[in-house]
């Protein structure tokens, strides 16, 4: 029998062939075009001195020292969590060390042996992750195809939980959310919104893409995550009181994980603050969106997206890396994303667009798209 390292490097050698081996890589590029800083938060300055201040204003704390249950609570994190209920427009909030763990706590410790969890064949991994940690019988519809869910439930057991994106990671493209919810109405089902991509750049003061619609007081659970636009770390669930003492009880990945530091905690709140103070970044984004856009309209091969992820397909994982080579030679951090993180025949380059990519910079990266095609 092999030993471990023999095992381990065999699969890994499996993978080189493939070439589908991840590395560590640290980007010298000068034009960011791949990070989810969508308003540029993460590199404001303004910002990291807000928090900065704020932090040494609380008394400098470096750890939490334990799980929320245990030592890792405070009354400053549960007022940042009225803090962010009021902006989500929830009866409470919890605040979760990432989007990851938040879905994870969520998915697998509501539905239970007899239920149903239908997600987007597109959802996220934490979605599907989730899914999976549970009891619950899973299924998957085709991306936001609502016969096709339609027909998954009808077919349907015990509760029923449908899990879809706000915003998907992948396409860029927007959930129809008001379909959804009208047939989760339909079949008595409750909706799990995670609003990943649209945290920060849509809805009163960032509040995502539910709050814009006015469609809160329809879904019951709703994930929010602030390591994207939002610039910082951490996530929250928003949902009725009931919600979140069910978290507090029975979600693992809640329960025994040391909470988030004070400055962690601080710099979420500096960050719905500064934004609030600056939401005019959602429109500059947008204006950024628009002219990307115009540069591309007569693309077949990209993903119907209004968001600020935008894709080029380029199928094949040998193609779609070559192609991402040629931009990154000419200073554009463009990165390929390559079979199995998306469907075969479905690899693509993935463009993040953010509020402080200059026009020169989008109408050269179209220009150079154009000279690819």
């Amino acid at each position: 029998m092999a030993s471990l390292n023999e095992f381990l490097t065999d699969e890994l050698s499996k993978r080189y062939e493939q070439g589908l081996l991840r590395k560590l890589i640290t980007s010298q590029l000068t034009v960011d075009f791949v990070s989810n800083d969508y308003l540029g938060l993460a590199r404001s300055k303004e910002l990291s001195e807000l928090i900065e201040n704020t932090h040494r204003k609380l008394g400098v704390q470096n750890g939490s020292s334990g799980s929320r249950l245990l030592a890792g609570n405070s009354p400053y994190i549960e007022e940042v969590e009225k803090n962010l209920s009021r902006i989500f427009k929830s009866e409470t909030t919890l605040i979760f060390n990432s989007g990851y763990s938040a879905s994870l706590a969520v998915l697998s410790s509501i539905p239970q042996k007899g239920d149903t969890i239908i997600y987007d064949s597109l959802a996220h991994a934490c979605i599907k992750d989730g899914a999976r940690l549970s009891l619950a019988t899973r299924h998957s519809f085709r991306h936001n195809d609502m016969n096709d869910l339609e027909s998954k439930l009808k077919a349907s057991k015990g509760k029923i939980f449908i899990a879809v994106e706000s915003i998907y990671s992948m396409d860029g493209d927007e959930c129809p959310l008001r379909e959804i919810i009208n047939l989760s109405e339909k079949y008595n089902a409750s909706v799990i919104l995670d609003e990943a991509h649209s945290t920060g750049v849509v809805g009163a003061h960032g509040a995502g893409l539910c709050i814009a619609k006015d469609l809160q007081d329809k879904i019951d659970i709703r994930i929010y995550t602030f390591g994207k636009a939002m610039g910082v770390h951490g996530a929250c669930v928003a949902g009725s009181e009931t919600l979140i003492h069910y978290l507090l009880n029975f979600a693992r990945p809640f329960i025994y994980t040391t909470a988030l530091s004070q400055h962690s905690v601080a710099s979420i709140q500096c960050a719905f603050d500064y934004l609030s103070a600056n939401i005019s970044l959602q429109q500059t984004l947008r204006n950024k969106i628009d002219l990307y856009l115009a540069g591309v309209r007569q693309f077949h091969n990209r993903t119907p997206s209004l968001s600020a992820i935008q894709t080029i397909i380029c199928p094949g994982n040998a193609v779609v890396k070559r192609a991402a080579d040629s931009l990154q030679h000419i200073g554009f951090d463009v990165r390929p994303i390559v079979y199995p993180t998306v469907p075969k025949g479905t690899e693509r380059l993935r463009i993040c667009l953010h509020s402080f990519n200059s026009d020169d910079e989008i109408t050269s990266l179209t220009n150079a798209l154009y000279e690819l095609a």
